[in-house]
This record gives C-alpha cells, structure tokens and sequence, in this order.
C-alpha cells in the first residue's frame, strides 16, 4: 500500500482543499495572486502530496485525514452533537438513550461516497444535516412510536451528485430528521 503522500487524490480531497483557500484569500491570509496559482497547482495534482505545500502554511491540518471503518457514538440522559471538521467513518453506531442526537455533515471530513448510520435511539431525537447534494435513505429504520421527517433531500444518489447516507436501525419513542443546512445571512444552523 502506497505511503498517504503518495495516494492519489480524490475529488473530496481536492474540493477540501479548494474550500480551504478560498476561506484564506477570503480572511486575508493569501492574495487573489497566490490563490490563483495555489489553485491551479491543486487542481493539476495527483498525489497527496503534491498537494501538502499548498497548504502546509494555512490553518486546518492535514490534506486527507483517515477516516476509521467503524464508530460507535453513545449518550445517555443528554445531547450528543457533532459538527464543524470531523471525521466520519464509513459506518457509525449511534445509542442514545433518553438523548438527543445532531449529526452536521457539512463540513465535516468524509472519505467515503457512502456513509451508513446505524441507530439504537430510546426516548430522544436524531437530526442529520447533510452538505448540499447529498442523499438519504430511511427505509430500514424501524420506527416505534416515533416519527420521521425528511426535508427536501433527495431519497436516492443521482450520479455523480455526492455523499449518499444510509440509516437503518430503530429509532423508538422519539423522531428522526433528516434536512439540508439551514442559511440566513450569515447564520447557519
């Protein structure tokens, strides 16, 4: 297996880079010139680590962080939120008991076209946010005196379109939303 420098770069990498200097030149630490061509040299690359000196001076880490198979999420009697660059794994166990759950993957760090949740929710609320584009699919949940909303999300991948999430599990006494991010101004929630 070939050294994380040496691994192509996916399309997921290349866009978290690109967003990442956009948001420099936006606050001030690039000029429009150095923009222009870090981003052209971005776009050329082929390599991982072709890419690091592009953004090796810029805050937000590494290009690509790996990204585990398997997470298990677990709360009881309180919220779970995660939000902002995490890293999602290609499955996540969510068990929440008398909790609320908020997953915001809009910016976080997905190294996979396919992300599957598997829930074990007991008396409380789940909430998916997904980035823009995304899919969802609900049909192997199995609700309990509970309820499901999805607002506006697309129920399956169009080609070429991005991130397609898969939930299943149960989810009892409690309800499951799955929306896009909400904007105003300059607010996001």
């Amino acid at each position: 297996m070939p050294q994380p420098s040496q691994q192509r770069i996916s399309d997921a990498d290349r866009q978290r880079v690109t967003e990442r200097l956009q948001a420099a030149v936006g606050v001030g630490r690039l000029t429009l010139a150095e923009f222009e061509q870090r981003l052209s040299a971005v776009l050329a690359a082929r390599t991982l680590g072709e890419v690091e000196p592009f953004v090796a001076d810029l805050p937000g880490g590494a290009v690509s962080a790996p990204a585990p198979e398997y997470v298990a999420l677990r709360t009881r009697a309180a919220s779970l939120k995660r939000r902002g660059q995490w890293v999602v794994a290609r499955r996540t166990l969510v068990v929440a008991k008398s909790g609320s759950v908020k997953l915001d993957f809009t910016d976080a760090l997905i190294a996979h076209p396919e992300v599957t949740i598997e829930l074990d929710v007991q008396s409380g609320s789940t909430t998916l946010v997904l980035p823009p584009g995304a899919s969802v699919d609900i049909d192997n949940v199995e609700f309990v005196a509970s309820r499901a909303h999805v607002h506006g999300v697309l129920a399956s991948p169009v080609a070429g379109s991005g991130l397609h999430v898969i939930v299943r599990g149960k989810q009892r006494a409690g309800r499951l939303v799955v929306r896009y991010a909400r904007r105003f101004w300059r607010w996001r929630w």
